[in-house]
């Protein structure tokens, strides 16, 4: 039997006994934990999701916390009086082993569940009614509170300002201060791989405290 899982917005076919390098998981080695985003099952029979199949999971054990090979990223900015950077990053990863896959009952299993390290809580993902009501509130709070003006920064519109300021971005101090850990963290939240780098974010907001 296997199964399609999604984590880290990337897809895995995995059988019982694979081995797994995934984006990193709020977890830690030795931890059991489950995988509840199953978009196929295979075998005897198969179970295609809707867009995941009810019930079904993929549980697997925590083996450690591991870093990717490292990837040199270079820019270089057209027009801009011949302004280039060459930054590494290797991605932070978790590495795991699948243990079981459970094409039902997966609710009842008590176990934890694999969660990001860049999402918010475990807690907020365990009660995902009242998430949408905590953002709709954080959103006015920020800007009433003196949010520094986030469209400033190349790339930025009125849309993208909003989710920053769902994810609790709300100054460019904040993004001054991130690291390679926090930038792809963000990434990831908001489906733009790559583009903070790509635009030069953190340059930017250095610069806006500098003025």
């Amino acid at each position: 039997m296997f199964a399609v899982l999604k984590t880290g917005g990337k897809q895995y076919k995995v059988q019982s006994g694979d081995v797994l390098r995934v984006e990193k998981l709020a977890a830690d080695a030795g931890e059991t934990i489950q995988f509840n985003d199953v978009l196929m099952l295979g075998g005897d029979s198969t179970v295609l999701g809707a867009p995941t199949v009810a019930g079904a999971a993929v549980q697997a054990t925590v083996i450690d916390q591991i870093k990717g090979e490292k990837l040199i990223h270079f820019v270089k900015r057209r027009r801009k009086h011949g302004s280039k950077r060459t930054k590494g990053h290797r991605q932070q990863l978790t590495l795991v082993r699948i243990t079981d896959i459970l094409a039902s009952g997966a609710d009842a299993t008590g176990v934890k569940a694999a969660v990001g390290a860049g999402s918010v809580s475990t807690a907020a993902d365990a009660a995902p009614a009242a998430k949408p009501a905590k953002k709709a509130e954080a959103a006015p709070a920020a800007a009433a509170a003196g949010a520094d003006d986030l469209k400033q920064l190349s790339g930025v519109g009125p849309a993208l300002e909003k989710k920053l300021h769902e994810a609790g971005v709300t100054t460019f101090a904040q993004i001054a201060a991130w690291n390679a850990d926090d930038i792809a963290a963000m990434d990831e939240k908001l489906s733009f791989k790559g583009r903070i780098e790509r635009e030069g974010w953190v340059e930017q907001a250095q610069a806006k405290l500098a003025e």
